[in-house]
């Protein structure tokens, strides 16, 4: 009977350990809090990995400048006759030009066209253009007037297809007159382009 009772008695007791232990709960470790009155220091980050340096890319040689061309000296131009080489000569007729204008007027035209016929028809033939004036203007004024009335005919002649290599040109002002009284008949065969001539 005694030995029934003590069986009983650790039976029992290992049933409420069992129970006691099932029902003790779970102990979770719980973080330190931080201390107090101390600096809190962050732990370092991680140092972030250097690029290596890149290299600079090549430079790009300089432009190669080619040196401008040598300038190009034009060909000499033949010596002009001298205007004392050339004569008159009738088949070339004078042209005549209005007071202070050197304009070729519709007449002086038509006896320019028979002067470039013969021209033509004569090829080894060089032409001499001189300007004339009246009296009236200064001889700086008239002997730039007489220039501008040769070029007008020589510029003629060369659109109508005489070489300009024929063709020279002088002006004389108002200095050789074919004509000296003062009227304007006079003044008017004074206003003139002559032609001389000169065979190559």
């Amino acid at each position: 009977m005694e030995l029934r009772r003590t069986w009983f008695a650790v039976v029992l007791l290992s049933m409420l350990l069992l129970t006691a232990c099932a029902r003790r709960p779970a102990l979770t470790q719980a973080a330190a809090p931080p201390p107090t009155g101390a600096a809190v220091t962050a732990p370092p980050a991680p140092a972030l990995p250097v690029a290596p340096p890149v290299a600079a890319p090549p430079a790009a040689p300089p432009p190669v400048v080619a040196a401008p061309p040598a300038p190009v000296a034009p060909a000499p131009e033949p010596p002009r006759p001298a205007p004392a080489e050339f004569t008159p000569n009738p088949e070339l007729r004078d042209v005549f030009f209005d007071f202070d204008r050197y304009a070729i007027k519709p007449d002086a035209a038509r006896t320019l066209d028979a002067s470039i016929a013969w021209l033509k028809s004569n090829p080894s033939a060089l032409v001499l253009i001189e300007g004339h004036c009246d009296e009236r203007g200064t001889d700086e004024y008239n002997v730039a007037l007489g220039e501008r009335r040769a070029k007008a005919v020589s510029d003629l002649l060369s659109a109508r297809g005489i070489a300009s290599d024929r063709i020279s040109t002088t002006s004389h002002g108002r200095e050789r007159p074919v004509c000296t009284e003062a009227t304007e008949e006079c003044r008017t065969k004074n206003r003139r382009a002559e032609f001389r001539v000169k065979s190559r």
